[in-house]
C-alpha cells in the first residue's frame, strides 16, 4: 500500500526556475503515492506551470495542511519530502526544517519515510548547521544538489539539480542533438542575456562586460535577445536590450507555463546563454545553448551547482577583465560546447538513478505499512 505523501510546492511565484524544480519533483513523487500538496497563495498560471493533476489534493492554507499531514502520520499513512531549492540558513529561511519537525518525527515514529531532494544551501555558518541536524538525522534519504552543502551537512549524497531534467536535450542521441532533430549549431542565431536585479549587488554590467557581449555577438554573427525568467528583472532586460543593441522577450503578463514556453523557444535557437541566473543557465543547456555565467559578483553558486552535474569552468568572474579578456573567456567555454550538452545529458541520467532510490524509499515505507 502507498502512503499519501505531503509536499510543498509553493515558491517565489515570480520565479520560473522555482516551478521547474517543483514540478520535476512532483512528477517524480506521483509514482510512489497520492500527493497532497501545499502551494499557498499562488497564482493560476503558476499552479498550471507546476502541472497539478486533479488526482493531487492541493492546499492553499499552510494551517490545513500540516494539520491533515499530522493526522495521516498519526494514522501511520504519510510520508514527507521537504521541498527542492536553495535553504538560506537564517531563522526565517530555515522555517520548514524547524516548523514541520512535529510532523516529520510522527511520520518516522509510525513508519514513514522522509526524503529531502535537490536541496542547496546559500550560506554555511556554524550555527544553522547545527539547528537543521534534527531534521537531517530524521530524513530517510537527503540528496543535495551540490557537493560543498552536502560537505557542510555532513550527511547525504550529491545530486544534480532537478532543473536539469526538464528540456529537450536528447541524453540518447548524443551530446549535440537537441528536440526537433537538429545536430550542431545548425539553426542557432541568438545569443541570450538574462541578468538579475534583485540583489544590492546586482548592478547594471559595466562598459567592458557590455562591450564584451556586443564584440562576442557579433563575431559569431549572433543577434543579442535578452529574456526574463524571473518577473522582477523584467525592466533590466528592457535597459540591456538597449544598451546591447538587441531587442528584449519581457515577461508581459503571460501565464508561467506560457512564459517559460516562449522562454524555452528562444533557448533552442539560442547558440550561447549568458546569466548570473542559476535556472536560466540550467533551463538553457537543457535546450542545448551553452550557459556562460558571466559574474558581476564573487558567487560561486553557479559553479557549485555546475559542477556537481560534471560541467566545470563555465563562470567567469568579470572584475577587472577588459573586453577582449571577457570575450576569448567566452570562445573557451563555446568551444566545449560538445562536452557541455554531453555532461548535460549524462546530469539526466544521473537524476533518473536518484528517482529510483527515492521511489524504493517510498515504496519501502508503504511495504512497511501493509
Amino acid at each position: 500500500m502507498s502512503r499519501e505523501i505531503f509536499v510543498p510546492a509553493r515558491g517565489q511565484y515570480e520565479n520560473i526556475g522555482d516551478i521547474l524544480l517543483r514540478r520535476q519533483l512532483l512528477d517524480w513523487l506521483r509514482e510512489s503515492g497520492p500527493l497532497h500538496v501545499y502551494v499557498g497563495h499562488s497564482t493560476p498560471g503558476y499552479d498550471e506551470g507546476l502541472r497539478l493533476r486533479p488526482e493531487d489534493t492541493v492546499y492553499r492554507s499552510f494551517r490545513s495542511w500540516y494539520l491533515a499531514a499530522l493526522r495521516s502520520a498519526a494514522r501511520g499513512t504519510a510520508s514527507y519530502v521537504f521541498k527542492p531549492g536553495e535553504i538560506q540558513l537564517t531563522l526565517v529561511g530555515m522555517k520548514e526544517h524547524l516548523s514541520m519537525l512535529p510532523v516529520v518525527a510522527l511520520v518516522r515514529a509510525r513508519g514513514g519515510a522522509v526524503a529531502r531532494v535537490g536541496v542547496g544551501s546559500r550560506n554555511f555558518s556554524p550555527l544553522p548547521r547545527a539547528l537543521m541536524a534534527p531534521s537531517i538525522a530524521l530524513s530517510s534519504i537527503s540528496l543535495w544538489r551540490d557537493g560543498e552543502t552536502a560537505r557542510y551537512l555532513r550527511r547525504g549524497a550529491v545530486m544534480p539539480d532537478l532543473g536539469f531534467g526538464e528540456g529537450g536535450v536528447d541524453g540518447a542521441a548524443g551530446p549535440a542533438h537537441r528536440r526537433g532533430g537538429a545536430d550542431g549549431d545548425g539553426g542557432r542565431d541568438v545569443l541570450v542575456v538574462s541578468m538579475r536585479s534583485d540583489l544590492t549587488y546586482a548592478a547594471d554590467p559595466p562598459d567592458a562586460w557590455c562591450d564584451a557581449v556586443v564584440a562576442f555577438a557579433a563575431r559569431h554573427g549572433l543577434a543579442i535577445r535578452t529574456a526574463t525568467q524571473v518577473s522582477v528583472d523584467d525592466e533590466k532586460a528592457e535597459r540591456l536590450a538597449r544598451r546591447l543593441g538587441g531587442e528584449a522577450l519581457r515577461w508581459d503578463g503571460a501565464a508561467h507555463d506560457a512564459q517559460e514556453e516562449r522562454l524555452r523557444e528562444l533557448y533552442r535557437r539560442a547558440l550561447v546563454t549568458v546569466s548570473d541566473r542559476l535556472h536560466v543557465l540550467v533551463a538553457a543547456v537543457t535546450e542545448g545553448s551553452v550557459p556562460a555565467a558571466l559574474l558581476t559578483d564573487g558567487s560561486d553558486k553557479i559553479s557549485r551547482h555546475f559542477a556537481a552535474a560534471g560541467v566545470h569552468d563555465i563562470a567567469v568572474p568579470t572584475a577587472g577583465l577588459d573586453a577582449d579578456e571577457i570575450v576569448e573567456r567566452l570562445d573557451d567555454i563555446l568551444a566545449r560546447r560538445d562536452s557541455i550538452l554531453g555532461f548535460t545529458a549524462r546530469a539526466r541520467r544521473r537524476l533518473a538513478t536518484a528517482k529510483r532510490h527515492v521511489g524504493a524509499v517510498l515504496a519501502g515505507a508503504g511495504r512497511a505499512r501493509s
